[in-house]
């Protein structure tokens, strides 16, 4: 089943007859939803069901990694950052692991308790607090203790009925810089990367359903952003790699897209150089010129993106009386009270 391309989000806490109108274009393949657009796990669940009677065809999303980034809040159990997590894992490896195991499980399960597909997770940069913006969202900055927890999460997630998504590709974790605020620069080498940043990628990219790429420029390797960038996204991932799921661009509203022009232009050079769904977030106006060029090209929707719609449903009740999320709930509060 091919799903269209565009990734949009929403004003508000229920959809306006205009976003009904717009997510019925065969163009519009997905939703995702922000902090804006929760009140309660009741309010978000009925949007949800609102978002799917508009169109079957839409792959709904959320940030739910833990931490900072934790869309879903109220009803919701606190998720410790990552690195927090990682922490445990030193202290008591096999408990920890099986921990982080279960956080994954438990994440993902609320979240498609309420009608979501997919949370974007799990950051698989290597870093603990060079980056302005990834540093305890990521596990650790040795990329071996990454791999081995985000393995364990990437199993909880697909064991709750979600498919995962690692972010940010190649390695958001080197530099200072946030591409949400400008447009970071890494001056590493191929080797460097391969050796440090990449290895998560290369480890577990058969277990990944989604890839999302950092909007990164690396001069020494390649002198475009990797999310527009076909030797990242097409030499790199899909054939050194052998990735064949859904590669996601990162939101193309932040500063780190803009070095390749305006919404228009951004969004055909992600297409071209390899995304298979775009995310035009927080800008009414560059989402609306995005969806009337697609709309205008008539671009051919994506067989892929089919598979990362949810596997299974969840019962929020039942969930809730399930031992092993009341277990994980105070194990994670442990966590984060030793802190």
């Amino acid at each position: 089943m091919a799903y269209g391309r565009l990734m949009l989000d929403l004003a508000g806490t229920e959809l306006t007859a205009e976003e009904q109108q717009i997510l019925q274009s065969p163009q519009v393949g997905g939703v995702i939803l922000f902090a804006r657009n929760i009140q309660s796990r009741e309010q978000v669940t009925a949007l949800n069901a609102q978002i799917r009677q508009a169109s079957a065809n839409l792959l709904i999303a959320v940030d739910q990694e833990g931490g900072r980034v934790q869309r879903l809040r109220d009803g919701f159990t606190p998720l410790p950052p990552m690195q927090l997590l990682a922490d445990s894992v030193v202290q008591n490896p096999e408990v920890g692991v099986q921990l982080v195991r279960d956080t994954g499980w438990l994440m993902a399960s609320e979240v498609l308790a309420c009608g979501f597909d997919i949370s974007f997770a799990p950051v698989l940069d290597v870093d603990r607090d060079t980056s302005s913006i990834i540093g305890d969202r990521a596990f650790s900055d040795q990329p071996e203790m990454v791999i081995t927890l985000a393995q364990a999460f990437i199993e909880g997630m697909n064991e709750a009925g979600m498919a995962a998504t690692g972010k940010h590709f190649p390695g958001h974790g080197g530099i200072v810089a946030d591409s949400h605020l400008e447009a970071p620069v890494d001056h590493r080498s191929w080797q460097q990367l391969l050796d440090h940043d990449l290895k998560p990628f290369v480890a577990l990219s058969k277990q990944l359903a989604g890839v999302m790429p950092a909007h990164i420029t690396f001069p020494a390797v390649d002198p475009d952003s990797v999310g527009f960038s076909g030797f990242w996204l097409q030499q790199v991932l899909r054939q050194q790699l052998g990735f064949d799921g859904v590669i996601f661009s990162d939101d193309l509203s932040m500063k780190g897209a803009d070095v390749a022009g305006g919404y228009i232009d951004k969004a055909q050079l992600a297409l071209n150089a390899g995304c298979d769904m775009i995310l035009v977030c927080n800008c009414p106006e560059g989402a609306r010129e995005v969806l009337q060029m697609m709309e205008h090209r008539s671009l051919a929707g994506s067989d892929r993106i089919a598979s990362m719609g949810a596997t299974k449903s969840v019962d929020w009740d039942k969930l809730c009386a399930d031992s092993r999320r009341t277990r994980v709930v105070q194990q994670l509060k442990d966590i984060s009270r030793s802190k």
